[in-house]
């Protein structure tokens, strides 16, 4: 797919990367370069913010594009794969789907293959192009392990009306989540800001220098040892849900970045859902809402846990009956 990366790649700040170093945005834009190359490249005027040549240390700002030349030969063609993707809305537009767990968004260094992108361009022909080769339509992510509603952008108009939403937190976002421990309350809130760890590059935490992070949260069901969870986004910070449930002393099951308790038997990663997306659509303006089945081993999950507790009731109940006979 596309030309060599020494063509000029576009990339839109997006709400998640707010504030970041440039240099550091475009590392993590870009993971093809390192970061001695950004940091040459940047030196040498081959970057630019919205059509003006920045230092590294600037700080770039939602709904900025980002320009960046390599001016080396470094092609890298992605090649479509017929990995199964649930289309649940498409039109000239955006395309909805479900992103399966397991599935990477985009390539990366060393990881140009099996991923969400490379699903795209088998099942869908048009995508839009502004955040360069390696993200075509991308508007925003899920975590690996999370599965749920996606949109992606088939034009640049929609591309940028779509982050235009993000941007002024418009678009609505609820996930389903399984956490450790009883939630008492039926409703709460969590704002607390979100930034780098200090102490583990890979992980995000609740930092006072965090930017602005609030989730929402309702219980709908309890059982003896966990809480399914609705959470609704009002930011769209990295691991935000994953960060915030930790900070409240409920991580997501399975979550093995946030939690060091084992994972329950049948559940291979963090048990997260993205169940709703609603946006207005970048064309028309109408506002639409899609939902999508949480995967079978959440699904599962939580039905063991209702089979178990149904049955430890019962056992109960035949024990009273039998003191009481």
């Amino acid at each position: 797919m596309g030309k060599a990366m020494q063509d000029k790649t576009t990339l839109l700040v997006d709400e998640d990367l707010e504030g970041e170093r440039l240099d550091v945005f475009v590392a993590e834009r870009m993971e093809t370069l390192s970061r001695s190359q950004i940091k040459r490249l940047i030196e040498d005027g081959q970057v630019w913010v919205d059509g003006k040549v920045r230092k590294s240390s600037y700080r770039v700002k939602t709904g900025e594009v980002v320009a960046v030349e390599v001016p080396q030969d470094a092609p890298v063609r992605l090649q479509p794969e017929n990995i199964p993707l649930e289309i649940i809305f498409q039109d000239s537009d955006v395309v909805v789907f479900n992103k399966p767990k397991g599935l990477v968004v985009h390539p990366a260094h060393g990881n140009w293959e099996h991923t969400l992108v490379n699903a795209l361009l088998y099942h869908v022909k048009d995508l839009s192009g502004i955040n360069g080769e390696l993200r075509p339509g991308i508007v925003h992510r899920l975590d690996k392990d999370t599965s749920g509603v996606m949109v992606a952008a088939k034009n640049d108009m929609a591309h940028r009306e779509l982050a235009r939403q993000i941007k002024a937190h418009t678009i609505e976002r609820q996930y389903l989540a399984v956490v450790y421990g009883v939630i008492k309350e039926n409703l709460g809130t969590i704002e607390a800001p979100i930034g780098r760890s200090k102490t583990d590059r890979k992980k995000m935490a609740v930092t006072a220098d965090g930017r602005p992070a609030i989730s929402h949260y309702q219980v709908l069901q309890r059982f003896k040892d966990y809480t399914l969870v609705k959470v609704r986004l009002l930011t769209g910070r990295t691991h935000q849900i994953r960060v915030h449930m930790q900070y409240i002393k409920h991580p997501v099951v399975g979550d093995r970045l946030y939690t060091s308790r084992k994972a329950p038997p049948g559940v291979s990663s963090q048990l997260l859902h993205a169940w709703l997306l609603g946006f207005n659509h970048p064309r028309s303006g109408e506002y639409l809402e899609f939902t999508a089945k949480p995967p079978d081993e959440l699904s599962q999950f939580l039905s063991g846990l209702e089979s178990s507790e149904r049955s430890a009731v019962q056992g109960m109940e035949k024990e009273l009956n039998r003191w009481e006979s």
